[in-house]
């Protein structure tokens, strides 16, 4: 892999942090995202930029890394041992935005890029990401234009493709604990590299385009609807299934922690306030169930 295609990756991420920084502070009206820049202990580092206590947006970070190193965490390793020994590059921009108004929804997004090299060995390299939506209260057509723009996403690459990775996300974003999904899905997609570098990355880059015209139209549409304890009480609830996903389940979390990573980063897309209670159901015929019996499942959203 030659350095020039690693520096396209990088750049074509750090462009897209740009552009979606100056977008999400658009929905603001006094505040903007502090940029914290760091190293990794064993080369590289990134930029993490945070955002906390808005009109809009509660907590929400856009974090840039580019991490490289001789040993991979156990992580990586487990279930691809043909990594080990190799030394590695990793890149990556992963967003988490926590808004206030429990109608608009919480939204994850994930583009990475991965190459682990051994000298007179071929490289060894993959994209991943996606995004995904949890929505606290159910709205039929924030979830059909969530799930048409990830379709939108992936229609040049093929008609089997949004069908394969909505429901790879689907099966990623699924607390077995719980026996729900976390929220409605989207895109997931890792270890891409059968199409070549250059159709991979395009991939990479439509997914990545396509996240600001997939989330924007419904914060625009929800962020002002009133909202009363009740609303509040049940966004902190559900906020607390972010929280058991994040600290058991997410590969991303493992691997940022087990690799030595900057801990503020990776944790930063845990909310900044949840709740969890005993036994909760939600009252019969409410907005609650609605969200339950339609919503946290598998679907065809189009």
């Amino acid at each position: 892999m030659t350095p020039d295609k690693i520096q396209l990756v990088k750049d074509y991420l750090l462009d897209l942090q740009n552009r979606i920084c100056s977008e999400l502070e658009k929905e603001e009206a006094n505040i903007r995202f502090k940029e914290d820049k760091w190293e990794y202990q064993t080369g590289g580092g990134g930029k993490s930029r945070v955002i906390a206590d808005g009109d809009t947006i509660e907590k929400g970070g856009v974090n840039f890394s580019h991490i490289h190193g001789a040993d991979l965490p156990a992580s990586a390793t487990a279930h691809r041992p043909e990594l080990a020994g190799r030394n590695f590059q990793a890149l990556g921009l992963s967003l988490v935005i926590h808004p206030l108004n429990p109608y608009v929804p919480t939204v994850h997004a994930n583009i990475r890029f991965f190459i682990a090299e051994k000298k007179d060995e071929p490289a060894i390299w993959w994209f991943g990401g996606g995004f995904d939506l949890t929505p606290f209260y159910p709205f039929e057509e924030d979830a059909v234009h969530w799930h048409r723009t990830a379709a939108d996403a992936c229609i040049a690459f093929g008609e089997d493709v949004y069908p394969k990775f909505k429901d790879w996300c689907d099966r990623y974003f699924f607390l077995k604990h719980r026996n729900e999904t976390r929220g409605i899905g989207g895109l997931f997609f890792d270890d891409l590299n059968d199409w070549g570098f250059e159709k991979c990355f395009d991939f990479l880059r439509s997914v990545g385009d396509h996240y600001l015209p997939a989330y924007l139209p419904i914060v625009q549409r929800r962020k002002n609807i009133p909202y009363g304890d009740r609303e509040r009480a049940f966004q902190l609830y559900r906020r607390g299934r972010y929280v058991e996903f994040n600290l058991v389940f997410d590969r991303g979390t493992l691997f940022g922690l087990q690799s030595g990573g900057r801990t503020e980063s990776i944790l930063m897309s845990l909310p900044p306030l949840a709740s969890w209670k005993y036994d909760w159901k939600p009252e019969k015929d409410s907005s609650e169930e609605l969200l339950y019996k339609k919503f946290l499942i598998p679907r065809d959203w189009l």
